[in-house]
């Protein structure tokens, strides 16, 4: 019977992501369609290829076959802070969106006065539609899985670290014999792409507490998990949408 990993982050300065705190960890994923610049990664500018696949799962909730930015299921896609749209150079508190530079003078998704720019709180506990990769790159109708839906699509399906096209990753296959690849592309921290063919980290719409936010993590010794991470990292994004 599976068990879910839960892991709290609540270090202030500290990064912790399972593989994003091995700066020597070797880059050895493969092709990730377009290279490893901070940048668009999808081959050069092709139209995104914006499929889904039917898992039976209990919500009707439908998965992108592909990481945003990527045009292939193996492809690494883009990298994204936490609520923000676009990829980037570098990924830290001072290049983070929603803060005036550090982590405890966040000006959008706190709910602790101490962490706010000027103690600003909003309550707010998932993105909002402009804040969303998945929504503003691929267009209404698309989105981050929240929280709940990673839990679903964990509890749905049996999870193998696998080779797709020579690009290691985590295979999840569903009762209906329909699967979803997602590649382990790494992470991006600070300028550096960390970990790319080790582990993934993807990002969850969900707001965790604090300066963090909830995502899936993928890695062939422990298997897949969900846990939380500061919100400035620059981790994948799968998008999903409902049944019509």
């Amino acid at each position: 019977m599976k068990t879910t990993r839960i892991y709290a982050l609540v270090a202030l300065l500290l990064f912790f992501a399972a593989g994003c705190t091995k700066p020597d960890e070797p880059n050895n994923g493969g092709d990730n369609n377009g290279g490893d610049n901070g940048g668009g990664n999808n081959g050069g500018g092709t139209t995104p290829v914006m499929e889904s696949v039917d898992l039976g799962l209990p919500s009707g909730t439908l998965w992108a076959t592909c990481n945003v930015g990527a045009d292939t299921p193996e492809g690494y896609g883009d990298y994204f802070a936490w609520g923000e749209t676009t990829p980037k150079d570098t990924y830290n508190w001072i290049t983070y969106l929603h803060c005036n530079g550090s982590f405890n003078q966040l000006t959008k998704y706190c709910n602790n006065s101490n962490l706010g720019y000027n103690g600003f709180v909003d309550n707010l506990t998932t993105l909002e539609p402009i804040d969303d990769a998945a929504t503003a790159n691929w267009g209404s109708g698309w989105r981050m899985p929240t929280q709940a839906e990673w839990q679903e699509l964990y509890d749905n399906t049996n999870g193998t670290w696998h080779t797709r096209n020579g690009v290691k990753g985590w295979l999840l296959t569903a009762t209906n014999g329909n699967s979803l690849f997602l590649p382990a592309a790494g992470c991006r921290w600070g300028d550096q792409h960390l970990s790319n063919g080790s582990y993934g980290e993807y990002w969850s719409s969900s707001f965790f507490d604090l300066h963090c936010a909830w995502y899936f993590s993928i890695d062939p010794a422990t298997g897949s998990y969900l846990g939380n991470s500061d919100r400035f990292c620059g981790f994948s994004v799968r998008a999903v949408r409902s049944a019509k």
